[in-house]
C-alpha cells in the first residue's frame, strides 16, 4: 500500500483545493521503495509494508464493489492531487496486470483512506462517512500490519467524524479533577492499562530502550564530577528510565552520588506516588540516598520553581538547588496525551530553570499543521511502525498479545489523538513541530551525542535485536533510531549558554 504512500508529499487542505497534479501511478517507479517484511512462518517474504487484504471481505463483493466504482473513477478537473492519486491507486489495485491480490487490496485500502481523510479535511462529512465502512470491512486490528494500520486510521477518522459535529474529542488522559471521583477512577484506570502496555512495548520493541539509554548516558555524563543530583522527569510514567541511572551512579568509582532526588511530573498523584515507591525500594537496594517528590499536572502551566525545591533548602542558581544539588531535566515527548498543556509554557519553564543539562527524545512526527498534512504524515509513520512491530513479532522478540495490546493502548491512541482531536493545538495555535530551534531561542545549545557513549550504547542494543530492519544514524549530534527508510525517534541533549539568546517565541 505504500507503493503509492510514497509518492505522496504531506500537503496543507488549500493545497488539496488548488487541484495540483495527481502523483505517479503505483506502478511507476519510485524513489522509496516500501520495506520488506517477514511472512509469519518465519520466512522473509517481500512485500509492501501496507499490502494484505482482508480476509474477511468476500472475493466475489470484492469484484461487485469495483466494477460499480470503475465507472465514476475517472479524475474531475478540479479535482485535488489527494483525490486523483487516491481514485489512480484504486483504479490500480482493480486493473493492474502482475500485482498480486495482497498488493491491490493494500493500494485499495490506502486510495479509500486518502480519500476518506480528504473529504474530512474538505468537510465532506457525508461522503466521508459513506467510505469508513468499506475500509472498515477490508482492514482489521488482529490482521496484517497495513490492515492494522487502516483499522485504527479508520477509527481515528469516525472520531473525527464526530467531533466534527459535537465541537470536541477529548484528548487522552487528562488531568484528573478531585471533584469528579469518578472521572479520577476512570483515567486511574487508563493509566494502568497504559502502565501494562508500556511495560509490553518494552519488550516488543527497541524504542523505548533507546529513549533510556541515550538520556542516561547524557546525563550520567553531565553529572561527572557530581555528588548530588535533582532529576526533573517531565513525564515520569512508570519511572523505568531511572533504575538504570541508579545502576550508573552507584558503580562510579571515586566520585560516588551521594544522594539523588527525582520531581516526577504525571497526569495521575496515584500513579505518581507508585511509582516513587517502587524507585525508592530500588534505590535502597543500591544504597543510594533517594528522595521522589510527585508533582501532578501539565508542566506549560507551571509558573511557580518553588515547587521543584526541597523543603530542607532554598534558592536556586544555574541549575543547582541550594549550595550542591545539580538539576539535570529529562523529557520525553510523545503523542499519547498532552504532556506541555502549553508548548510556550514549557519552553519558558526550562528557560527559567538553566539546568545542568536537558535530554530530550522526540518522535519524528509532527503532530501540528492542517489535517491532510498531519494524515499523510501519521500514515507514513505509522505503517513503518506496525511493520516494525510485526517483524519483530514474527522473529520471536514478543507474542502476538503483546503486539495488539502496544497497537491498541499506544498506538491507536496516537493516532487517534493527532487526527481526531480538536481544539487550539489543532486548528491553529503555533505549536511546535520540533523543539530544538525552540530551545536554541531559549538559550541552550545542543551538546553532541555523536560517537561518545550513548552512541555505542545504541549501536549495542540494536546489535541484540532478533529483527534487523532497525537503523541508526548520527546527525547533526543527534542520535536517529529508524526503520529501515524512516527515521522513528530522535535523541538530544542541550545545556543553556552563557546568556539567552531571545524570549522564547519571539518571531512566532
Amino acid at each position: 500500500m505504500l507503493q503509492g504512500l510514497h509518492s505522496l508529499q504531506p500537503i496543507n487542505a488549500s493545497a488539496a483545493a488548488a487541484g495540483a497534479a495527481p502523483p505517479a501511478s503505483p506502478s511507476a517507479s519510485s524513489s522509496m521503495r516500501p520495506p520488506k517484511r517477514c511472512d509469519r512462518s518465519g520466512a522473509g517474504a517481500s512485500g509492501t509494508a501496507f499490502s494484505a487484504s482482508s480476509p474477511s471481505a468476500a472475493e466475489g463483493d470484492d469484484d461487485e464493489r469495483r466494477s460499480r466504482k470503475r465507472p465514476n473513477q475517472q479524475a474531475d478537473p478540479g479535482e485535488s492531487s489527494v483525490a486523483a492519486g487516491a481514485r489512480e491507486l484504486e483504479v490500480g489495485a482493480a486493473t493492474a496486470a502482475g500485482v498480486g491480490e495482497g498488493e491491490a487490496g493494500g493500494l485499495r485500502l490506502l486510495g479509500l483512506l486518502l480519500r476518506c481523510a480528504e473529504a474530512v479535511a474538505m468537510d465532506r462529512l457525508g461522503e466521508a462517512r459513506e467510505l469508513l465502512p468499506e475500509i472498515t470491512e477490508l482492514s482489521s486490528p488482529y490482521g496484517s500490519p497495513p490492515e492494522r494500520v487502516a483499522a485504527y486510521f479508520a477509527e481515528a477518522l469516525h472520531f473525527r467524524i464526530v467531533s466534527s459535529h459535537i465541537g470536541a474529542y477529548p484528548p487522552i488522559s487528562a488531568a484528573p479533577t478531585a471533584a469528579l471521583p469518578l472521572y479520577r477512577t476512570l483515567a486511574l484506570i487508563q493509566n494502568q492499562r497504559i502502565a501494562q502496555a508500556f511495560h509490553a512495548f518494552n519488550s516488543v520493541s527497541p524504542l523505548v530502550k533507546f529513549a533510556h539509554f541515550t538520556a542516561n548516558q547524557a546525563i550520567s555524563q553531565a553529572l561527572e564530577g557530581e555528588e548530588s543530583v535533582h532529576v526533573i522527569d517531565l513525564d515520569i510514567m512508570q519511572g523505568l528510565q531511572w533504575p538504570g541511572l541508579f545502576h550508573i551512579l552507584a558503580s562510579r568509582h571515586g566520585h560516588r552520588i551521594r544522594s539523588i532526588r527525582i520531581t516526577g511530573v504525571g497526569s495521575s498523584l496515584d500513579l505518581l506516588e507508585a511509582t516513587g515507591r517502587r524507585l525508592s525500594d530500588f534505590a535502597a537496594g543500591l544504597g543510594l540516598a533517594f528522595e521522589f517528590h510527585p508533582l501532578e499536572g501539565k508542566i506549560g502551566h507551571i509558573a511557580d520553581l518553588a515547587v521543584f525545591r526541597p523543603q530542607r533548602k532554598e534558592g536556586q542558581v544555574h541549575g543547582r538547588v541550594g549550595r550542591e544539588e545539580v538539576t539535570v531535566v529529562n523529557w520525553t515527548q510523545h503523542c499519547l496525551y498532552d504532556v506541555t498543556g502549553s508548548d510556550l509554557g514549557a519552553v519558558q519553564l526550562l528557560r527559567a530553570l538553566r539546568p545542568r543539562l536537558v535530554a530530550v527524545v522526540e518522535q519524528d512526527l509532527s503532530h501540528a499543521g492542517g489535517f491532510l498534512e498531519r494524515f499523510v504524515e501519521a500514515l507514513h509513520y505509522y505503517s513503518a511502525m506496525f511493520d516494525a512491530l510485526g517483524e519483530g513479532t514474527a522473529a520471536g522478540a514478543a507474542g502476538e498479545g503483546e503486539r495488539h495490546l502496544v497497537e491498541r493502548q499506544l498506538l491507536g491512541a496516537e493516532i487517534r489523538n493527532i487526527l481526531a482531536v480538536g481544539g487550539p493545538k489543532r486548528t491553529g495555535e503555533a505549536g511546535v513541530g520540533r523543539w530544538g530551534e525552540q530551545l536554541r531561542a531559549a538559550g541552550f545549545h545542543m551538546v553532541s551525542l555523536a560517537g561518545g557513549p550513548a552512541a555505542q550504547q545504541a549501536g549495542l542494543l540494536l546489535g541484540m535485536l532478533p529483527c534487523k530492519g532497525y537503523t541508526l544514524v548520527e546527525e547533526g549530534g543527534c542520535l536517529r533510531l529508524g526503520w529501515k527508510d524512516l527515521s522513528l525517534l530522535t535523541a538530544s541533549a542541550w545545556q543553556p549558554s552563557a546568556a539567552p539568546l531571545s524570549s522564547p517565541g519571539e518571531g512566532r
